[in-house]
């Protein structure tokens, strides 16, 4: 079960798994690393989670709300949702093999830059739902109801 204080902990946690990565990332022997690895698979394994618990649980009482600002607050973010996960899917397809949950590195200057900016999507994306999303989930539940 979810509250809005766990989500923002789980949010907290990719926030940290990103910065780490990004320095891990940087040298070119360190991202085959098994270590570097597993912390990125973890990334995504939080990541997944936290676009899905977005589209399970949050956004049904907003799409359901008689105030047509809750509704298009909702859509906002499930529109969202659905690009990211687009763009996500795109990025893993490029730079991962799931089956042995390693990276597939060619160009390591690409990568960098690719996964930076994936990053930086997800927190946005994180950002936009503590200012905007989270506050409206607040008022309509109270500030203790789980999810």
């Amino acid at each position: 079960m979810y509250d809005l204080n766990q989500l923002a902990n789980n949010t907290h946690k990719i926030s940290e798994l990103s910065r780490v990565l990004s320095y891990l990332i940087q040298d070119r022997l360190i991202c085959d690393t098994e270590v570097t690895c597993q912390l990125f698979f973890q990334y995504v394994e939080k990541v997944n989670a936290h676009l899905d618990l977005g589209e399970q649980v949050f956004y049904k009482d907003l799409l359901t709300h008689s105030d047509q600002q809750m509704v298009n607050i909702a859509s906002n973010f499930m529109n969202g949702t659905s690009e990211i996960k687009r763009v996500f899917k795109q990025y893993l397809r490029k730079w991962c093999n799931h089956k042995q949950t390693t990276l597939k590195i060619k160009d390591h200057a690409v990568f960098i830059q690719d996964t930076e900016e994936m990053f930086e999507s997800v927190l946005k994306r994180i950002q936009d739902e503590h200012e905007k999303l989270y506050p409206v989930l607040r008022n309509i539940w109270g500030m203790d109801k789980a999810a």
